[in-house]
């Protein structure tokens, strides 16, 4: 018995020291403070699209013109995708760029080398392939070296890696990947939740973006529209409040810090086409989740 304890307690140690060096090989930094020009990065696929989609709007309606935006794109990439895709130096993504709060499309075969040095990021966010989102073992040892990749290529030294967490399946989703999760977006929100807690404490990221969160706590409002619960097709974000809580989320994590400003009251309305049209009363709600997601990462606002 004392030998079986022994035993555990150096393989526990271990671990510990596993996971500290782990740490200490993927150093990160903090948000910038009032920075002359903010510069933020994301490297996806659609759910990154989905995610910064409206940050130009939204940024020009709080009269903020001091924020550069770029989007790379490739369509349901992976971590491991990423990473293989930059050991060939494949030129796979489409790059988005907003210098002015519009955005544009800067190339349709850039490798991520190439857009990850093309500016002094201060922020790099990352994610998951929404399929894998809730799958730990998918994310190890590629998450790791993606940073490793980004930080690397990124002219700034200081440059904060920061986490999107995706969002569960509208409950009527026919995604293939649903049934991993048992057709369950609670059962999909909490594996969500559990595997992005880990991997950004293993990585050291300290800043996440609780897209999840948000449309999560959305849909226990009064706007929902079950199944499709804010989605276009079951997992991407409708056109309407689906896409605007994303983009209110991801500018109360980011923006909101570094300029000292907030969501709230933020009045770009986006085009109603989606399945919820973004009214005043809308509007509000969709901040509301957001600011709520940003106070409370892991769990919905009850």
């Amino acid at each position: 018995m004392k030998k079986l304890f022994r035993f555990a307690l150096c393989a526990f140690a271990l671990l510990a020291v596993l996971t500290l060096r782990a740490q200490s090989e993927a150093p990160n930094f903090p948000l910038p403070v009032r920075p002359d020009t903010l510069r933020i990065l994301g490297v996806g696929n659609s759910f990154t699209d989905d995610g910064m989609m409206y940050l130009p709007e939204l940024l020009e309606a709080a009269g903020i013109r001091n924020v550069v935006l770029g989007r790379l794109y490739y369509p349901g990439c992976s971590l491991r995708q990423h990473c293989e895709f930059d050991a060939a130096d494949a030129p796979k993504y489409t790059y988005y760029k907003s210098e002015r709060n519009r955005w544009t499309t800067v190339s349709e075969a850039a490798t991520l080398r190439e857009a990850v040095g093309d500016e002094r990021w201060d922020v790099l966010v990352v994610q998951q392939s929404s399929a894998y989102s809730g799958i730990y073992t998918s994310y190890h040892p590629w998450l790791e070296r993606l940073i490793e990749r980004v930080r690397f290529y990124c002219p700034n030294a200081g440059a904060c890696v920061a986490w999107q967490m995706t969002w569960a399946y509208g409950s009527g989703s026919d995604h293939g990947a649903f049934p991993k999760y048992d057709n369950d977006p609670q059962q999909m929100y909490a594996a969500v939740v559990d595997v992005a807690r880990r991997v950004t404490e293993e990585c050291g990221i300290e800043t996440v973006i609780p897209t999840g969160t948000a449309i999560q706590n959305l849909r226990a409002g009064e706007f929902n529209n079950p199944p499709s619960d804010f989605t276009r097709d079951g997992y991407h974000l409708d056109f309407g409040c689906g896409r605007y809580t994303a983009a209110c989320t991801w500018f109360q994590a980011l923006v909101a810090p570094c300029l000292r400003t907030d969501i709230g009251g933020n009045t770009f309305r986006p085009d109603p086409k989606g399945h919820i049209p973004v009214t005043d009363e809308s509007a509000a709600a969709c901040q509301q989740a957001a600011r709520k997601a940003c106070v409370r990462r892991f769990s919905v606002w009850e």
